[in-house]
């Protein structure tokens, strides 16, 4: 099945863009998703997903045509 990625902060800047289609086997959950497109950054474990617009748990099932953000942490501010 085909779900669109999106990205968003610091995600932009490592995969080069702001978002692609990523094809999955059906069934697939959201830590799935993870797997198939995480780097090497030590930020991973600390992402946030939304499933088209509502925050999402790592157990939940994906469907084709799913829109998934993936939201990295968000650091600094004033101070």
């Amino acid at each position: 099945m085909r779900v669109r990625v999106l990205y968003f902060g610091i995600l932009k800047d490592v995969f080069g863009c702001a978002g692609s289609d990523v094809l999955l086997a059906e069934g697939a959950s959201v830590a799935d998703l993870l797997r198939a497109v995480r780097g090497p950054e030590d930020f991973w474990d600390s992402i946030a997903v939304a499933v088209n617009q509502e925050y999402a748990k790592a157990e939940d099932l994906l469907k084709e045509g799913d829109e998934v953000a993936l939201l990295p942490p968000v650091s600094g501010g004033f101070g």
